[in-house]
């Protein structure tokens, strides 16, 4: 969620104690270690997936990266999704920027790359190829880290599949598989007010996002990220505006939501970004549209208010205990009898689990299918 100003002190990414570099610092990106098509890779489809806004990735590094490495390496994820980077793209100022690179012109942004770059050339994240799409500035970004061992047929990095370019502020990574499309996104926030940055913006993105999904129907899609928006459940308490939801913990907090007063024109974008009925009515219209199935809610049918949130508000002032399920693993229906487990890792309004963001790590386990049991046991 991207209005970490109402919700949560934002950190200055050079505030924490830096790490000693030392003279043999990768310069490195794990990406040039190898062409998509290896001669490592083998045909075995990747089965488990983790997602993540990490709320600054050089933050996590400096801060809590030895925590994440243990639970990495506790659960071994195939591939690893990453929202929200904050890191700049390559690029002086002024001229064109590379956002599939990190930026290393100067001497703070080539020492901050260095300590990214060890980071992921250390165990557990050595073993992943990493793919970046960034912004101009410190602000969104994506990641996509994928073990090198798996075979990725293509990635791209915008909303129309046969553009080169980028997503402005990088906010989209999308990986094809032999047998399914892996879909990494951060979604655009809704916003406050009806304007080209608020909710225009939100509208336009859905509006090519369903056209991105249905696109892609000639495989199986698995969509992650923190998609910025809870599903709105068109029940009986909905239609007669009574704010029963199982997935935040304060609806009727959320729907009546202000800033600074401001009331929109429309009715329907009342509320807290994520949680007004435009943006979830949207969201509803491309899971139909889609045929897609709520990974999570397909598992867990009850409200938890322990567990069942992925982003929690700031835990001092009127956000504390504030909490939302915004952060998503979406499967075509014709994979939901694969689903093995979808869960969220944090829990509480203390953030535990959250590894000093303000979401937490969600992940989804597929079974294997004959095919992929067949590799395993040629590759063994």
């Amino acid at each position: 969620m991207s209005l970490k100003r109402f919700f949560k002190p934002i950190e200055k990414d050079g505030s924490a104690k830096k790490p000693t570099l030392s003279s043999k610092s990768p310069e490195k990106n794990p990406n040039e270690d190898e062409e998509i098509n290896g001669d490592n890779v083998h045909n075995q489809e990747p089965l488990k997936f983790l997602t993540w806004n990490v709320n600054s990735l050089l933050l996590r590094v400096k801060n809590n990266w030895s925590d994440f490495s243990n639970f990495i390496t506790s659960l071994d994820p195939d591939i690893i999704a990453i929202q929200e980077v904050r890191m700049p793209a390559a690029g002086s100022k002024g001229a064109p920027k590379n956002q599939g690179e990190l930026k290393d012109d100067t001497n703070a942004a080539r020492e901050e790359k260095q300590v990214l770059m060890r980071a992921l050339s250390s165990p557990p994240f050595g073993s992943y190829r990493v793919w970046w799409s960034l912004a101009d500035t410190k602000y969104a970004g994506t990641a996509l880290l994928v073990k090198k061992c798996l075979k990725a047929k293509k990635i791209c990095f915008s909303l129309d599949v046969t553009a080169k370019k980028h997503e402005p502020d990088g906010r989209l990574i999308l990986a094809e598989f032999e047998s399914f499309h892996f879909l990494n996104t951060y979604v655009p926030n809704n916003g406050w007010k009806e304007e080209e940055s608020s909710f225009v913006r939100r509208r336009k993105w859905d509006k090519k996002i369903l056209e991105l999904v249905l696109k892609l129907s000639d495989k199986p899609l698995i969509w992650c990220g923190d998609l910025n928006v809870r599903y709105l459940l068109l029940t009986l308490l909905a239609i007669l505006h009574i704010h029963e939801d199982i997935d935040v913990s304060h609806p009727e907090f959320f729907a009546t939501a202000k800033m600074n007063g401001y009331i929109p024109p429309n009715n329907e974008d009342c509320g807290q970004p994520g949680f007004t009925i435009s943006e979830r009515k949207r969201f509803g219209a491309i899971l139909k549209e889609g045929k897609l199935v709520d990974a999570y809610r397909h598992l867990h049918k009850e409200k938890d208010m322990e567990c069942g949130f992925s982003w929690s508000g700031n835990p001092i002032g009127k956000y504390r205990g504030k909490r939302m399920r915004i952060d998503y693993f979406l499967v075509s229906e014709k994979l939901k009898d694969r689903i093995v487990s979808c869960d969220i890792h944090g829990h509480g309004i203390e953030l535990e689990g959250f590894y000093g963001s303000d979401h937490c790590p969600v992940t989804l386990e597929l079974s294997p299918t004959t095919a992929d049991l067949t590799e395993k046991e040629a590759s063994d």
